[in-house]
């Protein structure tokens, strides 16, 4: 493992990277962990978390953990539901969300914090350092030589290693119980897919407290020994990226669009010469990258065009992304957009699509010369899928999660004579590869009876620089798509004091009517993709920001849709209404500091232009 402290790389081999797992899992046994009890982990990316999760597995117990940006309900829940005993935390503000809920907690025994910035004068009997826990457990070693092996050797694959909870984008998060065979097992279906060996470098830059984490970088780096790099912050992860060069990149879908979307502001901002090389530049990276999917053979002509592109502009932009090095890209977790997929393939990175779950495991991959912008990729290795007559796809794998914790209800819903149910709308073309189309509860249908599809349109929306969420309503009491649009204030900010448009806040630039002009174009982009009787006829610019605090995204930044449609009923309303405008109530923090609240109307604008 690499992390980055203080500016510089820190190194640890895999003896030190053994010890500290070791003897962290005897102090954890001295301490009075036994078999089965559950360790609840929370803060960033560092080794901490990942020696503190297999020193847990080492000792028999099972790991759990929590998004870092989780408030103390939500921690109380997972700790509380979960029922656990320790608490492994990185620093001040983590100890704080523990001591502030851990007289509901009645079995944690201890929380345990690894950075002490600020702690130094805490006192509370229940606090201990990750530190002090090693020394105790080398303590504990020499009068009970042979318990950390012994502990080892009597766990089985089919123990519970960790209990991921999910999302919770309908209700409570439920805890999705993993085994240890089905952690490794997802692992190795993957590296088959994704080559990895002990030379290459990968990037630990998912949530540590998400299933994708381990099945795309930890339990890989485990299986071949590829190092494992931590950035210095969350902040840091672009920059500390391109010092190491990884050689196996996996984002979400929000960060590959991220990416994009920097490319793109960074464009309107540059030099003219820049723009005019970049926008001559570009359309040579998507011809060679539609002969390559269309697997014609690349003439002399475009070979030459290519070379020159290459070399001005495509590999200085992967450079400047920190993805010059890399031999897989890949994308995962939801619907990526399929503008960003194609842009990336422009710039020279072979970006895959990948489809996983917590409860189905690593399910389909896109495999080398088998692209294809529309598809998920083929069924991994020993995996088996079915799909009903409605539509979902079912899964069969010794990869498949085993039950979803003190909810044995739920779990015979989802997994049903060793098949699991994932709830997921998919296709199967011709080619045998998936294609995923929307949650099949989302997939929508209007009182006309065409369909739409919500994750689609919104993917390609996010597309635009300056859309950083939406989300699209429809059904079967509707007769036509409309859009709930968050912008981008940052950008649209820039965008504005370009155009010298005046604003105060947010809540005033996401009711001007440029702002609606600039928006309304994205919608007719997306429009032209789709079926005329599915298209976004009516949207609203969203006086915030979706927030996770608020319930209204999950910690992975998915829509909690069902709630939305409550929270956001009356608006919703006023889009079918005949309605130009809605009166709310909106907080408002100006640039001095100071926060108010003011009420605002909400224009409800059709896609047609308006007047001036």
């Amino acid at each position: 493992m690499c992390v980055k402290r203080r500016g510089i790389w820190h190194k640890y081999n895999w003896q030190e990277y053994f010890e500290q797992i070791k003897y962290f899992s005897l102090g954890l046994t001295s301490l009075g962990l036994q078999r089965g009890d559950v360790a609840c982990i929370i803060g960033d990316n560092e080794p901490e978390w990942f020696w503190g999760e297999f020193a847990v597995q080492a000792a028999g117990g099972i790991a759990t953990g929590a998004f870092v940006d989780s408030i103390p309900s939500e921690l109380k829940y997972i700790a509380s539901h979960s029922g656990a005993s320790f608490a492994i935390v990185n620093d001040q503000e983590q100890t704080d969300k523990f001591l502030e809920i851990s007289s509901e907690l009645s079995s944690l025994k201890k929380i345990i914090y690894w950075d002490p910035k600020g702690l130094n004068n805490y006192d509370d009997p229940m606090l201990i350092s990750f530190e002090k826990v090693i020394l105790d457990g080398k303590a504990f070693e020499k009068s009970n030589p042979g318990i950390f092996e012994k502990n080892i050797s009597t766990g089985k694959p089919d123990d519970t290693a960790f209990i991921y909870y999910t999302s919770g984008t309908t209700g409570l998060p439920k805890g999705a119980i993993l085994t240890h065979r089905a952690l490794i097992q997802t692992a190795r279906s993957f590296v088959s897919v994704y080559p990895l060996d002990a030379t290459d470098d990968l990037i630990s830059n998912f949530p540590a407290a998400w299933v994708g984490d381990s099945y795309f970088a930890t339990i890989p780096h485990i299986l071949t020994g590829a190092r494992l790099n931590f950035a210095e912050e969350p902040d840091t992860i672009a920059e500390d990226t391109r010092e190491v060069g990884p050689d196996f990149a996996i984002y979400g879908p929000r960060q590959w669009e991220s990416l994009v979307s920097e490319i793109q502001v960074k464009m309107t901002d540059a030099h003219p010469l820049k723009k005019f090389a970049y926008h001559m530049m570009v359309p040579v990276g998507y011809k060679i990258a539609d002969l390559n999917f269309q697997e014609h053979r690349v003439d002399i002509f475009w070979k030459t065009l290519h070379l020159i592109a290459n070399s001005s502009l495509l590999r200085p932009l992967k450079d400047r992304l920190g993805l010059s090095n890399v031999r897989f890209a890949v994308t995962g977790s939801s619907v990526l957009s399929l503008d960003t997929f194609k842009l990336i393939h422009a710039i020279g990175i072979e970006l895959r699509q990948t489809y996983a779950s917590t409860e189905a495991g690593f399910i389909s991959s896109h495999s080398k010369g088998e692209i294809d912008f529309q598809s998920v990729g083929r069924p991994a290795l020993n995996v088996e899928v079915r799909i009903t007559g409605e539509g979902e796809l079912l899964v069969r794998s010794d990869s498949t999660f085993k039950e979803y914790l003190n909810e044995p209800e739920k779990t015979k819903a989802v997994k049903i004579s060793g098949w699991c149910h994932t709830g997921d709308a998919v296709n199967i073309n011709e080619k045998g590869h998936l294609i995923f189309l929307d949650r099949l509860e989302h997939m929508g249908t209007l009182v006309t009876g065409a369909k739409y599809a919500p994750q689609y349109i919104e993917g390609r929306l996010r597309f635009s620089p300056y859309i950083k969420d939406a989300m699209v309503i429809g059904g079967k009491d509707k007769d036509y798509v409309s859009a709930i649009v968050n912008i981008d204030f940052a950008m649209v900010g820039k965008w504005a004091e370009r155009h010298r448009i005046p604003y105060t806040t947010f809540v005033d630039l996401s009711q001007k009517k440029e702002v609606a002009d600039l928006v309304r174009q994205d919608l007719e982009r997306v429009n032209g993709y789709l079926p005329e009787a599915s298209r976004v006829q009516k949207f609203v610019l969203l006086h915030k920001e979706f927030d996770p605090d608020e319930a209204e995204l999950t910690r992975t930044r998915k829509l909690r849709r069902e709630f939305m449609e409550q929270r956001y009923k009356e608006l919703i309303d006023a889009l079918y209404s005949g309605r130009d405008k809605i009166d709310v109530q909106a907080p408002v923090t100006y640039r001095d500091g100071r926060k108010g609240m003011v009420t605002t109307g909400i224009h409800i604008r059709g896609i047609k232009k308006e007047a001036a």
